[in-house]
């Protein structure tokens, strides 16, 4: 007998690893060279060698029970100041050891940070289509999750209906970007706009409203799009990063929070992300990963392999007749089905072998996800079976 809440939670497991594991069985049946996976956002860009060479120097040189040993729930002090001073040349921040709390992952973190804030019934509001394992987050803590309706064409979120949304038992808000499943990145204009309405709403209601940034894909910019830094246009943000994307370590499980000492109650809240950090089973974040990133702060993955793979795709996929966003960041195509039902097109893609994730698994019906984070050669092999989707709905005619 499992727990009720758990139930809920089995019955509706990610649709995007069910898909990933049903690729699997798809490789096994037709050759995997005749499947084409596009369900999960899994790396295919190598990490840097400098991230393996920084794992045996670790491991050589330090220590071993610095490695493999506890340390402060916040991290390793010279980790995160040099964390920190990072973010201060990249961002004109002024942030210290003290603002950083090393995470097991941008997942981990968001569910440290949610811990430490939300009370039963406290509402966070989020943009659709937006990763669906926010609601289980949200969930573990009996918080609500108000959704903000989906903005085509340009996705960017719709600041008239988020203001609308905002009551006194908004706790939190949670942005993505570069946004997954989008490829969007919100604009310094939207996060301007969404900044005065927090600064408004919290003075009408007289509470704090937290704004979590969520941003696991803030290196995977394409044609010099900028990322907006979010703790310089409202105070009350907090950051969480991971390196699965940037370092091609999803594996790994490492990643950080930034909470800025103008947030409101820092020194409790920062107690409460230790605690919470501790008594959700984390403990810490890894230690060898810890020393690991320190060491490759200033390397990245090759982005160009996406921003290749992103062109080639979107070019294809429009010519045939699909409508795309095109994407300006992260390493997703967000295409319109081409009937209203999106879980029916996915279902026809797999007729061709084509696995696309629908878009209401983002709370956003009638579209699905493509994750180009693949092979290239796997990319241009998919195109005859695109062409038979495409033709399966004469699109073209």
């Amino acid at each position: 007998m499992i727990a009720k809440k758990m139930v809920k939670y089995v019955e509706g497991s990610s649709v995007i690893r069910a898909m990933f594991e049903e690729g699997k069985k798809m490789a096994q049946k037709y050759g995997a060279e005749n499947v084409y996976d596009f369900s999960l956002g899994n790396p295919s860009t190598l990490p840097p060698k400098a991230v393996n060479q920084a794992i045996i120097d670790v491991v050589n040189n330090e220590e071993p029970n610095r490695v493999h040993g506890y340390m402060n729930n916040s991290g390793f002090e010279d980790v995160r100041d040099a964390i920190a001073k990072s973010l201060n040349e990249r961002f004109e921040t002024d942030f210290s050891e003290k603002n950083i709390l090393m995470t097991v992952g941008a997942a981990g973190g968001l569910n440290v940070i949610l811990k430490s804030i939300i009370d039963p019934g406290d509402e966070v509001i989020t943009f659709a289509p937006y990763f669906g394992e926010y609601n289980n987050y949200v969930a573990n803590f009996d918080g609500k999750v108000v959704a903000v309706s989906p903005n085509p064409p340009t996705f960017q979120p719709d600041i008239k209906e988020f203001s609308e949304k905002i009551t006194a038992k908004t706790k939190a808000v949670i942005i993505n970007n570069p946004n997954n499943p989008t490829g969007v990145v919100y604009s310094e204009d939207t996060i301007k706009e969404l900044a005065k309405v927090l600064c408004d709403k919290q003075e009408e209601f007289g509470t704090a409203i937290y704004l979590i940034s969520d941003e696991p894909y803030r290196e995977l910019a394409y044609d010099g799009v900028d990322v907006p830094y979010l703790t310089k246009y409202y105070a009350n943000t907090i950051v969480g990063y991971s390196y699965s994307k940037s370092l091609s370590l999803p594996g790994e499980r490492i990643g950080y929070l930034v909470i800025p000492d103008v947030v409101d109650d820092f020194e409790n809240l920062v107690a409460a992300a230790n605690v919470a950090n501790r008594i959700l089973g984390f403990v810490n974040a890894p230690s060898l990963q810890q020393l690991v990133i320190k060491k490759c702060l200033d390397e990245s993955t090759d982005v160009s392999v996406y921003d290749t793979n992103r062109t080639l795709l979107y070019d294809k996929l429009t010519s045939l007749g699909f409508e795309c966003v095109k994407p300006q960041g992260a390493f997703y195509l967000w295409m319109k089905a081409a009937e209203p039902d999106d879980t029916k097109f996915a279902a026809k893609a797999k007729e061709f072998n084509l696995l696309l994730v629908p878009g209401s698994s983002f709370m956003c019906a009638g579209y699905v996800r493509i994750a180009y984070c693949v092979d290239k050669k796997m990319i241009e092999k998919s195109f005859a079976a695109f062409e038979k989707l495409a033709e399966s709905y004469n699109l073209n005619n």
